[in-house]
C-alpha cells in the first residue's frame, strides 16, 4: 500500500464549492515529492511519464496523477493497485475500481508551478488554472477564442485590466468546455462567459446555446498567484 504522510504532501485544500472539493498542488521542482509521486503510479503511467521530452511536463504529469490517485484512494476507500483510469470519447478520464467504473467526478488542470484538482461525488465538472504570463499573441487569441461581447469588454479595459479579464474569461471558458467533456470539438468562440462574470461577479449560472436545458454553475477561483475557474452542472 502506497502512503504519503500529511507533511510530505504537495497538495492541500483550496476551496469547497457546493459538493465540489478543490485541491491545490505545488508543482515546483522538488526531489522528495517527485520520488514519492512515482511510487503512486502504475507501470503504464510510469512508461507514459518517460515519454515526455521536457522535464517540466514530466514533473507536472507525475505530481498531478499521483495526487489524483491519492485523493481518489481516500475518497473511494479503495486500494491504489485497484484504481485505474479510462477515457470517454473526447479524452476526459474516469475512474475504475477493480475494473468497474465508479460514480465520482474529477478534473485536473495545471499551469507552471500550480495545479488544481476538483472532485465531486457526482455530476460533470471542469476546472482550469492558468499562470498569468504576458503573451505576444493576446490580440490573436482574443479574436480566435472570444465572442463579440467578450471582445468588446476586453477592448474597454486598459492594459492591466485587460490582462486580468483575459485570463478570467479564458479559465471560465476552459472550465465550461472541460465540464461538458467535448474537448477541442467545441470552438470557444461560439459561446461567451456569463455576462455577470464579465462584469466582475465571482459566480453565475450558465447555459450553453446548443444545450439550453442544462444549467452550469460557474465559479471564478482566481487569486493573486493565478487565474482559475470551476464549472459543474446543477
Amino acid at each position: 500500500m502506497t502512503c504519503t504522510t500529511a507533511s510530505d504532501r504537495w497538495w492541500s485544500p483550496f476551496q469547497q464549492v457546493g459538493d465540489a472539493t478543490i485541491v491545490h498542488l505545488e508543482l515546483a521542482p522538488h526531489e522528495k515529492h517527485e520520488a514519492s509521486a512515482l511510487l503512486w503510479l502504475d507501470e503504464k503511467e510510469r512508461e507514459r511519464s518517460r515519454k515526455f521530452e521536457h522535464v517540466g511536463a514530466r514533473r507536472r504529469f507525475v505530481l498531478c496523477r499521483a495526487a489524483l490517485r491519492a485523493i481518489l484512494h481516500e475518497e473511494l476507500r479503495c486500494s491504489n493497485e485497484g484504481l485505474r483510469f479510462g477515457e470517454l470519447r473526447h479524452g476526459k478520464p474516469f475512474a475504475l475500481v477493480d475494473g468497474t467504473p465508479v460514480p465520482i467526478s474529477f478534473n485536473v488542470s495545471h499551469s507552471g508551478g500550480h495545479g488544481l484538482i476538483a472532485v465531486a461525488p457526482k455530476g460533470r465538472l471542469g476546472v482550469d488554472v492558468e499562470e498569468r504570463t504576458d503573451r505576444r499573441d493576446f490580440d490573436r487569441l482574443i479574436e480566435a477564442a472570444f465572442g463579440p461581447n467578450e471582445q468588446i469588454d476586453l477592448k474597454r479595459e486598459r492594459a492591466s485590466g485587460k490582462f486580468q479579464l483575459f485570463y478570467k474569461l479564458w479559465t471560465v471558458k476552459e472550465a465550461l468546455i472541460k465540464a461538458l467533456g467535448t474537448g477541442l470539438s467545441l470552438d470557444p468562440a461560439t459561446f461567451e462567459a456569463p455576462s455577470a462574470i464579465r462584469q466582475g461577479a465571482t459566480t453565475s449560472i450558465y447555459r450553453f446555446p446548443h444545450i439550453p436545458e442544462v444549467n452550469w454553475q460557474v465559479e471564478d477561483l482566481g487569486n493573486e498567484q493565478f487565474a482559475a475557474a470551476l464549472a459543474f452542472d446543477v
